[in-house]
């Protein structure tokens, strides 16, 4: 099993989640967060006041997939959540040694 995490831009997320619907994903896990890469952030102006934002929001995506499963999730979630400018994201794979549902017991792919 792989979970997959992938920081991506808030205007692409209702797009990454309709087509990761649509390749078999049955759960994922959201959260609002903040960051800079190359990008460094940003200034933007307020009443008439420029001000640097160091900190870009972000959406972080998280998805638990069956090895097979990983390149069409992955494939699909940079499809979509690419813009071609700068900040569009990442997304990072890591190995998971061991799921549990916490309701019925169940391990691994049964419990994903």
């Amino acid at each position: 099993m792989k979970k997959i995490e992938a920081l991506i831009r808030h205007v692409t997320i209702d797009t990454v989640r309709e087509a990761l619907t649509t390749v078999g994903v049955k759960g994922m896990t959201l959260t609002e967060v903040r960051g800079f890469g190359r990008q460094k952030g940003h200034t933007e102006i307020f009443r008439g006041s420029e001000y640097a934002v160091n900190f870009v929001p972000k959406i972080k995506l998280e998805v638990v997939v069956s090895d097979d499963e990983l390149d069409a999730v992955v494939a699909e979630i940079v499809r979509t959540a690419r813009t071609g400018q700068v900040g569009d994201g990442k997304v990072f794979v890591s190995e998971l040694t061991e799921v549990i549902r916490i309701r019925t017991g169940q391990r691994g792919d049964d419990a994903v």
